[in-house]
């Protein structure tokens, strides 16, 4: 059996929750923010989702 490696490093993930964070505002709710920065980034929603999640 191999071994999968992640596809986002976590200095992506760092990053991405940090970009969540900031732009909450802007966005007006923390999932508008999610939505626009997941699509920015390339990966889904739930993903992105799961990391600001993790990291609270």
């Amino acid at each position: 059996m191999t071994k999968r490696t992640a596809p986002f490093s976590p200095e992506v993930r760092e990053r991405a929750v940090r970009m969540v964070r900031d732009h909450e505002g802007e966005h007006g709710s923390q999932w508008s923010a999610i939505q626009s920065i997941a699509a920015k980034i390339g990966c889904s929603v739930e993903t992105l989702r799961n990391w600001v999640r993790q990291s609270e």
